[in-house]
């Protein structure tokens, strides 16, 4: 038997359940196929930090209307997730990383992103807790921190209110294009068509866009998280670094969430787990900054797999093959944040055929793989 809709996506992150959830609001019959649990994967086991600090120039429009959306989240899915905003502090540990936080300086006034550069002579004063190694910091105070775990099932609950039809534990192994409907078919043997389908896959994105003639050179992305025990609350601030190889929030009941480095994953099982000297280097650079939680307990540490793109930005965009599809991969560690407005986003090209969002430079044919 097979299932017809008007729009198939395939992936149940937060960017494909706000796709759903965005379609549905607009009357679309809509259909999305998760091959796990909705958030399993990269929207669910982030770090949680939404941030528009640090981010390349071409994501800042998105950044920022998602910044808004999350103001605005307990409306459109019944919960906050937990944001708070904290604001984002970027730390230099040298010069070379000081003078990056001052080029972007123009980079925020060109996108109208308050920034309030921290120098040597203030940095210490403000946040005394930071270690001697800490030179500078650019402070973004429209920033914050939510739980990764809510989001996409908050997302996905709104989107079945709406009247989209979720289907979890959905793992597509067909796909078909008859010049004018999609055709999936699940593991399940269960079968699917559509006029319209979002690739919203994340890592496994790469293979839905290769199924069309578009291979992409994407990665799996498995970050290595750790969390400790409840400790005396005093950092407000989420933090991260120039080079970001490490990252850690404070949540107020005590507990500091801590990220560096990559674990290791098997994306066909799929699995994935952290890497104990990878934790262990990534809790000395976290005491580095923040002295005071040496000799805090890690109480729990886990990974995830998401999709790394060569340049570090995502696919998102139409398809350049196959005419009704849609792409939003490869978030490449940073699309937690995005995920809301990505769902506005994809609606509006599909319902609009146009979005106000600069897209080109997420273009599929960028990398020149497109088959021929």
């Amino acid at each position: 038997m097979t299932t017809d809709c008007d729009v198939l996506i395939q992936g149940g992150g937060g960017a494909g359940c706000s796709a759903a959830l965005h379609l549905a609001q607009r009357g679309v019959h809509v259909i999305l196929l998760e091959r796990g649990l909705v958030g399993s994967q990269a929207s669910g086991v982030n770090y949680g930090g939404v941030r528009q600090q640090g981010r390349n120039p071409a994501e800042l429009p998105i950044a920022k209307r998602s910044r808004e959306l999350w103001g605005r989240l307990k409306d459109i899915a019944g919960t906050d997730a937990e944001f708070t905003v904290t604001g984002h502090l970027k730390l230099a540990r040298n010069d070379e990383e000081e003078a990056d936080l001052v080029a972007y300086l123009d980079v925020a006034k060109q996108y109208d992103l308050p920034l309030r550069l921290v120098g040597r002579n203030s940095i210490h004063q403000e946040y005394p807790w930071l270690g001697p190694k800490v030179v500078a910091g650019s402070f973004a105070p429209e920033d914050g921190a939510a739980n990764p775990r809510l989001l996409s099932p908050a997302l996905a609950n709104a989107a079945r209110a709406a009247g989209a039809d979720i289907r979890e534990h959905a793992e597509v192994v067909a796909h078909a294009h008859d010049g004018t409907r999609f055709h999936l078919r699940t593991s399940a043997g269960e079968e699917f068509t559509a006029p319209i389908l979002l690739n919203m896959a994340g890592f496994w994105g790469g293979k839905v866009a290769e199924a069309f003639g578009e291979p992409v050179p994407i990665e799996p992305l498995n970050p290595n998280m750790l969390v400790t025990e409840p400790i005396r609350y005093f950092i407000e601030p989420n933090l991260g670094v120039v080079g970001g190889n490490v990252y850690l929030r404070q949540i107020p009941r005590g507990n500091v969430i801590l990220g560096g480095g990559h674990g290791e994953s098997d994306p066909s099982v799929p699995w994935s787990r952290p890497l104990p000297d990878v934790s262990v280097r990534a809790m000395e650079l976290a005491v580095e900054l923040v002295p005071a939680i040496a000799g805090a307990q890690v109480i729990r540490s886990w990974s995830g797999i998401d999709g790394r793109m060569p340049d570090r930005i995502p696919v998102i965009g139409p398809s350049r093959t196959t005419p009704g599809l849609f792409h939003a991969f490869g978030f490449s560690g940073h699309g937690f944040q995005l995920g809301p407005a990505i769902g506005a986003i994809m609606t509006e090209l599909v319902l609009d055929g146009r979005t106000d969002i600069p897209l080109e430079a997420f273009r599929i044919d960028r990398f020149g793989t497109t088959a021929a």
